[in-house]
This record gives C-alpha cells, structure tokens and sequence, in this order.
C-alpha cells in the first residue's frame, strides 16, 4: 500500500507480529498467530486515525508494538527515519518520551497502592530532572488541564469515578509533552454519557499539545466522531482505508459494510429497515467473500481507488 497520508514523524512498514503455537512433548513450534501480517500506515502531526476491527483482528497488537509492548516479527516502525526496535533502550528515550499510551482498563493501569501525584509525576521522574517544587508544579498543572482538582494529589486511583481515571490516565499520558498517543479503546469501560464527555476531553486535549492520536476502537460510531482517517483491520491486515467520508459514506469492503451495519439503531422507525439492510449484508458476505479473500481465507492487498480510499479486493474491477 502506498502512503494514503503524507508521513510527518512516524511511518510503519509492512508490519508483522506472529506468535508461536507450540505443543507435543519438547514443546516445539507447531504453527504461528498471525496476529499482524503486513500493514503499512503513516503518522502525521495533529491528526487522529482510527484502527477499527473486532476483537482478535490485531489492531491491539498494532498498538502495543508501536509502543514498545510487542516486538515485531518482521517489517519495521521508522521514527523521523530510524528504525525503533533496532536501537539500543537509552537511544530509543527520545522515542519512549514521545509515544505514549492510554490503556482500554485504566484502572488496572493505575498502580493502586501509589497516589495520583506519584502516578502522574512517575514518567517526569524517569526523563526529567526536576526538583521537587518544580515537579509538584507541573503535576498540579497537569491535573488543572485535565479538569481534576488539586486535592486529587493525595487521593488513590478507587477513589475516582471511571471517567476521572482516565482523565489521571490522559495527565500521566501528556506529562512528557508526547506527540502521539496511542488509545486503546480508551472509552468502552464507560457509560454512553461519560463516554462523550471524555471523548470532547481528548479532541480538547490534541489542539492544546498538537498530538496526533491512534485511535484504537471495535466501535465505529466512536472513530466517526474522533477520526481524520480510518483503518479497517480484519484477520491481521487491512481490509480498507480511507477518510471519514469515504468509510461511511462509501464503504467497499464487504466486512467495513458489516461492521456498519451493525452499529445500533436509536431511531425506533428506523430500525425494522436497518434490519433488513443487515440480513442483506450478510447475504452479499457470503456471496462475494470469494472477490475479498484468497482460498486460504487470506486477505488481499490493498489496491487504490481513489486519492485516499484503498480497498484490499482481488481485482479493482470487482468491486
């Protein structure tokens, strides 16, 4: 696939991460998960993507080895043109302080037995040389930015609400002033009310650091409302790729059609036609899965169909 986005800091090429299966009486390898099995995708400054795809399709995956949390299988991640997972830990510092992650369960990322000024101050502690007063002044600075009060220094993680975690969790992610931040399914934990709220928060939070984020979500509602551009990830590679626009409102793959038509009705009308239009997807699943996947179930590169849509089909002529 080529660059749908004019890479500015980040760039990941074909990018594997297969995990071994072993079995009998050595435990030898038997086989491989393919949990990531070729993708290709850009970072620009300031801008939101999406990976969209059910559980086990590999967009975690994607996100834990831009992190730092996988190591890749093959393929490489390029910061400002080096390559990351082939430097040494203290050269990658630059790195680890520039791409930072907000985790689906905050609560379990949030060290229970510390309080909310050592959590947030334990990333400042690690690249910055700051002293104590100094130190105490960004962290109240970073809890005023993210609408929590500054008796919240000296509280623990349970004593907070869901949405206020992950507001400890986004001050933790921005103390090192980041430029990009990796949210895996940052609001599915939350009620549909508190989602919105946290969701505006982040929008709010990329225009005052300028971060670009990678949206990781299952929930293409969601990604509609945060995202410049979306990844639509199936069985380890990418199905289709495009702007907003082009996934809702022209979607070509037939899982993208699935996963759209499965997005809940609130419109009590419209739901007996949205029904319908699910059982028809579904039918167009089967009849034409042939067009979309080799023999082996495989999916088929990416071919471009317009300046930013790419739909990995057989042949363009099919769709």
């Amino acid at each position: 696939m080529k660059e749908v986005i004019k890479m500015s800091f980040l760039e990941i090429n074909n990018l594997k991460v297969h995990f071994p299966i072993r079995g009998g009486f050595f435990n030898t390898i038997k086989d491989y998960v393919y949990a990531v099995d070729g993708v290709t995708f850009s970072i620009e400054e300031g801008k939101t993507y999406g990976l969209i795809g059910e559980s086990g399709s590999g967009k975690t995956t994607i996100g834990k080895a831009i992190v730092g949390l996988e190591r890749p299988t093959g393929g490489e991640i390029l910061y400002n043109g080096q390559q990351v997972h082939t430097k040494r830990l203290k050269k990658k510092m630059g790195y680890h302080k520039d791409v930072q992650m907000i985790f689906q369960d905050v609560l379990s990322s949030l060290d229970p037995k510390k309080r909310i000024r050592d959590i947030i101050a334990e990333p400042i502690r690690n690249h910055e040389k700051l002293t104590k007063e100094e130190e105490l002044e960004k962290v109240l600075e970073l809890l005023n930015i993210v609408g929590m009060p500054a008796d919240a220094l000296y509280r623990y993680p349970h004593e907070f609400s869901g949405g206020q975690r992950q507001r400890i969790g986004v001050a933790r992610s921005v103390s090192l002033n980041p430029r990009l931040i990796v949210a895996d399914e940052p609001v599915s934990a939350l009620d549909l009310s508190v989602q919105a709220q946290v969701l505006n928060f982040l929008k709010e939070i990329q225009k005052k650091f300028n971060l670009s984020y990678l949206f990781i979500s299952h929930d293409l509602g969601v990604v509609k409302h945060m995202c410049d551009y979306i990844y639509i990830m199936h069985r380890g590679r990418f199905v289709e790729a495009g702007t907003r626009d082009d996934i809702y409102n022209n979607p070509q793959h037939i899982y993208t059609k699935r996963l759209i038509a499965a997005i809940p009705e609130i419109n009590a009308e419209n739901r007996e036609e949205n029904y319908k239009n699910r059982i028809n997807v579904e039918n167009e699943y089967r009849e034409k899965e042939s067009l979309f996947y080799d023999e082996k179930g495989k999916v088929f590169d990416l071919v471009q169909i317009s300046d930013t849509h790419y739909v990995a089909v057989k042949s363009k002529e099919d769709l």
